[in-house]
């Protein structure tokens, strides 16, 4: 839109003080008569754009002259920066919000550009984990508009487990999770929430639908986490672990410290004893058997059973396949 880019030419002389046609017209992607046609139109409407000629000439707006943008301290600052737009993870939302931050940061007064760029020039962050999970976030824009909207939007939803199925529901909100997208959402048999990249075929509906006037997005998503958290971890188990283990268990598992126990045979010293959580026995099995002899099951005693069994087999197997050649 012509108000958009016009706005942007504003911003960009503010910024850099000088730029000839040809470099308003390679910044905005237009060509060098549409640039010089936006000047025109900013003078027309009373912005002191100045015309320079000569080689070194260009357009440039009148010293002293600037939007105005409501002032931010230094601690608005600082936290304004720390939520860039790397951060989005997706590229296409991540471009947009650098180009808001760059008219935002045009607009600012020269001391707060420069305390601006020093700290962005010391903050990095990278949305891509050591694990990433790729998604497709395709379908966002129209899952924005349905919210923004309060239509009701359908879509083709894929569980994780493979099942998928036709949705029809009430868009609530929008949460970022770890670069990974969320649709939080009423549907008829109450809040349920999406992950926006098994979405497919999403289509608004011309049908709206009344939106809860106290209904609080961030305070729901962590009502939710939580008993999802307490869904999952339904397994507990009692180990002792080597103090290496512990530090590695600590960053997959809720952890807590147990109560000295009895045991035969007693633990190394060092080792310590916690209550652990896991989704099931089978994921409890599969990381215990990962950490060897730095790890002992105290509790459950079937767990312990089974983790013996599969060590020992463990041990025999290869025995066993060299007796027979």
């Amino acid at each position: 839109m012509k108000s958009d880019r016009l706005l942007s030419a504003l911003l960009l002389l503010q910024a850099h003080g000088r730029l000839s046609t040809r470099e308003l017209a390679e910044r905005l992607e237009t060509s060098q008569r549409t640039a010089h046609r936006d000047m025109e139109a900013l003078s027309a409407a009373g912005v002191p754009v100045l015309a320079l000629r000569g080689a070194q000439g260009g357009w440039e707006l009148a010293s002293g002259w600037r939007t105005k943008v409501p002032g931010l301290d230094d601690a608005e600052l600082s936290a304004l920066l720390m939520s860039q737009p790397s951060a989005l993870g997706h590229p296409a939302l991540a471009a947009a919000s650098e180009r808001a931050f760059g008219k935002l940061l045009a607009a600012m007064p020269q001391r707060m550009q420069t305390q601006a760029a020093s700290i962005r020039a010391r903050l990095h962050i990278d949305p891509v984990g050591w694990h990433p999970t790729s998604g497709d976030l395709g379908l966002l824009p129209i899952v924005q508009d349905a919210i923004a909207r309060d239509c009701k939007l359908s879509f083709l939803y894929a569980r994780a487990d493979g099942e998928s199925g036709v949705r029809t529901v009430d868009p609530f909100g929008i949460v970022a999770k770890q670069g990974i997208w969320y649709l939080v959402a009423r549907a008829p048999a109450g809040m349920r929430t999406y992950r926006i990249s098994r979405m497919q075929n999403a289509v608004v509906l011309a049908v709206t639908f009344e939106r809860p006037a106290n209904f609080d997005l961030a305070a729901h998503w962590k009502t939710a986490t939580a008993q999802l958290q307490q869904k999952r971890e339904q397994f507990r188990t009692t180990l002792a672990l080597a103090p290496d283990a512990a530090g590695s268990l600590r960053r997959w598992c809720r952890v807590s410290p147990a109560p000295e126990v009895q045991c035969t045979p007693p633990i190394p010293d060092q080792w310590t004893v916690f209550h652990v959580s896991f989704e099931n026995s089978e994921e409890a099995r599969f990381v215990i058997m990962g950490f060897g002899a730095r790890a002992q099951v105290l509790a459950p005693a079937t767990l312990r059973d089974q983790v013996a069994e599969e060590m020992q087999a463990a041990v025999t197997r290869p025995l066993l396949s060299l007796l027979r050649n």
